[in-house]
């Protein structure tokens, strides 16, 4: 059995509980769904930017044929997923598609710029999709000769989000909890509880389940153009993006889940019909064999287009990982779909036996093993390291759904000893009441005062029938082994409800590994980071009345790209001097970048401030400074400072 969360305080009367079970787990759902939509939109890309040419912030002395983009793992980019734009927002690329540029593991494209670009900030935006099917998109600045200001207005909102991210991200939640209720509830009846078949309540359970799967794909399926491209709900429609989804692979997955659920709706419609109705023992379980093999085809197949479009299917291993994903989700399945059915039957079901509850706890215990081993290696694969799993958002997600999966194990084994309890005391109830194939006494009286009288006789014989149900339901609810057992599935019940909730969120978020890996990329392009803030001290000599001083300077944060830039102007008694200008210039020899100008404004007497100040590549950079003493006395000291 499984599943995690504090008691729910003491039992509700036995007439009140199925309503107040079913409002409890509404709410429980609706806090999940909160969280789901709290968490995971936008939704965080997996491909990462770790670099570019020219790169961010960079000043160029002339225009580049082309800019370059390089991808932490592959990425799908179409004809306009990079644009240039120069100071006006005009574009500067020539408007052709992107051209692939890998080398070995290296993952680049480029677009070609026009000639004759002129001086200034021109912006790059791109858009892409990951190969976990995922989308990405980012911008960045590069200059021409120097710094200008730009009309560049950059997107408030990364790409998956906004309001066909969010129904994306719930559409993906559903999808998630419908296989769950569909694999986990046909398996109970197959493998716990065969008489279930026949049970109206687990029938409209697994039918609702694959109700909630087929509408979840078909909306993801719909909503896919729009939410790795523009976003915007009226696209959902647009005939040509369809088109363009169905040519790839995520958009190849979701119709292969449509066609595996058209097989499983078959699948259903036997196990509740034929197989329901079936009596023959040799029969049944010989069509019992075959339900099995046959639904346990369907469900890993399923199970398989998600393991074929995400996360699995990029990274590390990828050909283990595909397989390992499967049957971490059939396990799932098998594990807390099951408890739905459970849970259903307790209280929906009067004569559910014992031997179908210890058979479900045998299998939830295997599930649990395969879980908890598929899923240590899902965890290495995504996270690598114990800094990934501590300080990325992957790597804390992954360790509160550890934290809920050890609930749920706490739980389930309070469920076990209610399990035993229920086995030793579950045979009295079923000999109350009469067996469903045995007729019910009548009593001489009642056949006599009906017997030139059909309809009164048949409504006698409901009224036979409610009360033999409500003796039932009496008896059962009665039996405290069975109460406990139905309070404690339902704790775990609702433990899974968040588990599934922050599982869902763990598959739009970028794994830690590639995290850190994007990271390192990131810093290794733009070289060592120094520790802090630059101070430096130049002295000067205008040569003529009061014109000898210092200069003080902080260049904060002292790295590359921006920078603000504080000066203090002291004469020889270091007391504040007022003078009429200051310049400063900033030059790379080694790379003949510059001089990049920063114009200082006077804040107070002596003090002067600059911000704003791009220094794109990290080295010995060459500080001048101009101070003006008078209208004719100036002079330019300069020294070199590492940035970086």
């Amino acid at each position: 059995m499984t599943a995690t969360a504090p008691p729910f305080g003491p039992p509700l009367s036995a007439p009140r509980r199925p309503l107040a079970a079913a409002g409890l787990l509404t709410a429980l759902l609706g806090a999940a769904l909160g969280l789901l939509l709290a968490v995971a939109a936008p939704a965080s890309a997996h491909a990462a930017l770790t670099g570019s040419d020219p790169q961010d912030g960079a000043v160029v002395a002339t225009a580049p044929a082309e800019v370059t983009l390089t991808f932490s793992e592959q990425v799908a980019l179409g004809a306009d997923s990079i644009r240039v734009l120069d100071p006006s927002g005009k574009r500067a690329d020539t408007g052709a598609a992107p051209r692939d540029l890998h080398s070995g593991s290296t993952v680049k494209y480029g677009v070609a710029l026009r000639g004759g670009l002129g001086d200034g900030t021109y912006t790059v935006a791109w858009q892409a999709v990951s190969a976990d099917s995922h989308p990405v998109s980012g911008a960045f600045t590069f200059s021409i000769g120097a710094p200008s200001e730009t009309t560049v207005a950059l997107p408030d909102s990364e790409a998956g989000g906004g309001l066909v991210g969010t129904l994306y991200d719930i559409a993906r939640y559903a999808a998630y909890a419908g296989f769950i209720v569909l694999a986990g509830g046909a398996a109970f009846v197959l493998a716990c509880w065969r008489r279930g078949a026949g049970a109206r309540p687990l029938q409209r359970l697994v039918v609702r389940g694959w109700l909630t799967l087929t509408a979840a794909t078909l909306a993801m399926l719909l909503l896919r153009s729009s939410y790795t491209g523009s976003g915007k709900l009226g696209d959902v429609l647009d005939l040509d993006g369809l088109k363009a989804v169905l040519e790839t692979k995520p958009g190849a997955a979701l119709v292969s889940r449509l066609l595996l659920l058209g097989a499983g709706a078959l699948f259903v419609a036997v196990l509740f019909g034929t197989y329901a109705k079936r009596e023959d023992p040799r029969e049944k379980k010989d069509l019992t064999f075959g339900l099995a093999i046959g639904g346990a085809v369907i469900a890993a197949g399923i199970a398989g287009t998600w393991a074929l479009a995400e996360h699995a299917s990029t990274g590390v291993q990828p050909g283990v990982a595909m397989p390992v994903d499967v049957l971490h989700l059939l396990a799932v399945a098998a594990w807390l779909g099951g408890l739905v059915a459970l849970l259903t039957a307790l209280y929906r079901t009067p004569d559910l036996p014992p031997a179908a509850v210890r058979r479900f706890s045998t299998i939830a215990f295997v599930s649990v093993v395969v879980l908890v081993a598929t899923g240590v290696y899902q965890s290495w694969r995504q996270v690598g390291t114990w800094s990934a799993l501590t300080g990325t958002g992957y790597g804390q997600l992954l360790l509160v759904k550890v934290g809920l999966v050890a609930v749920l194990v706490g739980i389930a084994s309070m469920s076990r000893r209610w399990t035993g309890r229920l086995a030793e005391g579950g045979a009295a109830p079923a000999a109350v009441a009469p067996e469903a194939d045995e007729e019910p006494e009548t009593e001489p009286e009642a056949e006599t005062e009906t017997a030139g009288d059909p309809a009164r006789a048949a409504q006698l014989a409901r009224q036979r029938a409610a009360v033999a149900t409500a003796e039932k339901k009496r008896i059962r609810d009665a039996d405290p082994g069975r109460s406990g057992l139905r309070r404690s599935v339902l704790a775990e019940v609702g433990v899974a409800v968040a588990l599934l909730a922050v599982t869902t969120v763990l598959t739009s978020t970028e794994p830690g590994r590639t995290q850190e890996e994007a990271a390192r990329a990131t810093s290794a392009a733009a070289g060592p980071v120094d520790s802090g803030p630059v101070n430096l001290a130049l002295p000067f000599d205008t040569g003529g009345a009061n014109g000898k001083g210092t200069v003080r300077m902080d260049i904060d944060p002292g790295r590359t790209g921006a920078n603000v830039i504080h000066l203090w102007v002291e004469d020889p008694g270091k007391k504040p001097m007022d003078v009429p200008e200051v310049k400063i210039a900033f030059t790379l020899e080694s790379k003949d970048i510059g001089p990049l100008p920063a114009v200082p404004v006077r804040l107070t007497e002596g003090h002067w401030t600059a911000t704003g100040l791009q220094l794109p590549i990290a080295g010995d950079w060459k500080v001048a400074v101009t101070v003006r003493t008078s209208d004719i006395d100036q002079t330019t000291v300069d020294k070199n400072v590492k940035i970086g």
